[in-house]
């Protein structure tokens, strides 16, 4: 079961994008399983990738080629994320984006690879090869879905987000999809997001925006806790809109910006309802935090613990397990007679102890909902976060325990 429903909304196609989707072979049949993403000549693109020390050799060579060029293509397969494979990986995927340089007849610098799938295997390069000349002829600019499809491992829907706004007397469109249901964890949280708008924006200012919203959105959302080998999430601006952010008002950067940052949001939030064997989306909001950083602490203490995802998967309202949490989070002089807990609408926790008000009716009623908050408020100053999560269900072990099988 999955939390919430499929993409039903308009899909806005971004001038200067064209994308494909084919079945490779690469680890199963008649799926698709390479997808190649055009940018038109002059774009900008800005990038950020997994902190994870064994990264993939895709990211090693998708943030070189970065540095060093004007991407053009976007090469991205699943079924083999190409990772723990030394040198030989490394190879691999060079090989990939010459394959894809001469087809296009770009450089080789101007295609950046991304792989997701299973950790350890080689590459198979010849596979790739062979598909590559169909997805080149296949590219489109409507291809939306058939792109979000070819992207997907685990996950059960493709997860898209488009919007436009009005600008400057013109219109500006902002459209992205995602991959990612199982080893999320932020430090870039295995996960795969592509964004894209027609406006113009210079490249230093893309980096700066990307970075902003990646740690809005992807960096607040765990589901098992674990950060991949592979994950990038990537803003491209075409500037076919011919309107310049630098060019608008204040008030109107501001609404651009909040455009970004829901479609951002809105992948970020889809990868954690589609995460592996979720049956419940859980918001965790804390606040009256000292700072930011301890405010995550306890956000990320309370989503990763196995005792509270299982409670709420069973929609128990074992409320001491939160409160243990929230003591284990390591709170230097945390004052635990300030501390309130709220699930949804129900006062469990007020002072440190049980609510006078509370009742196991209450607690147990609200903790049935498909979509749950947790509000812990720390009483400690005026800092504030949230974090996105998952319950974790018999489904999430059977996924995992069967994924190379």
């Amino acid at each position: 079961m999955v939390v919430g429903v499929s993409f039903k909304g308009k899909i806005h196609e971004v001038a200067g994008v064209r994308l494909s989707a084919v079945s490779a072979g690469i680890r199963y049949k008649d799926r698709p399983d390479l997808v190649l993403i055009e940018l038109a000549e002059g774009t900008t693109v800005a990038g950020v990738f997994t902190q994870n020390a064994f990264c993939a050799a895709p990211v090693l060579i998708a943030k070189s080629h970065l540095s060093s060029s004007n991407p053009r293509i976007f090469i991205i397969n699943t079924g083999n994320a190409n990772a723990g494979t030394g040198e030989p990986g490394q190879q691999n995927a060079i090989k990939c984006c010459q394959i894809v340089a001469e087809h296009a007849q770009v450089s080789v610098e101007q295609v950046l690879p991304f792989s997701t799938g299973v950790i350890g295997e080689e590459l198979p390069v010849e596979k790739i090869a062979a598909g590559v000349p169909q997805a080149l002829d296949l590219l489109g600019a409507n291809n939306w879905m058939d792109a979000a499809h070819g992207i997907l491992t685990t996950d059960t829907r493709p997860k898209l987000v488009s919007k436009q706004i009005e600008v400057a007397g013109g219109v500006l469109t902002v459209t992205g999809m995602a991959k990612g249901a199982g080893m999320i964890r932020p430090n870039m949280a295995t996960m795969l997001s592509y964004v894209f708008t027609d406006a113009i924006i210079d490249k230093d200012t893309l980096d700066k925006i990307t970075a902003r919203l990646v740690n809005g959105s992807f960096n607040r959302i765990t589901i098992d806790g674990d950060t991949s080998t592979n994950d990038a999430a990537m803003l491209a601006a075409t500037g076919k809109s011919e309107i310049s952010i630098s060019s608008l008002e204040t008030t109107e950067q501001e609404k651009y910006f909040s455009c970004l940052q829901y479609v951002f949001e809105r992948l970020a939030v889809e990868l954690v309802k589609d995460a592996e064997g979720a049956t419940k989306f859980i918001t965790i909001n804390i606040s009256e935090g000292k700072d930011e950083q301890e405010c995550l602490k306890v956000a990320y203490c309370v989503a990763e613990s196995l005792l509270v995802k299982t409670a709420l998967f069973a929609s128990d309202p074992n409320w001491g397990r939160i409160l243990a949490v929230i003591g284990r989070a390591g709170l230097e002089s945390l004052e635990i007679y300030k501390v309130d807990i709220d699930v949804g609408n129900v006062r469990i926790v007020s002072g440190g102890k049980i609510a006078d008000s509370y009742t196991e009716e209450d607690g147990q009623a609200v903790m049935k909902h498909e979509e749950i908050c947790i509000t812990i408020n720390l009483g400690r100053g005026n800092a504030k976060e949230t974090v996105w999560t998952s319950d974790l269900s018999h489904d999430y072990v059977r996924i995992n325990a069967d994924y190379r099988t």
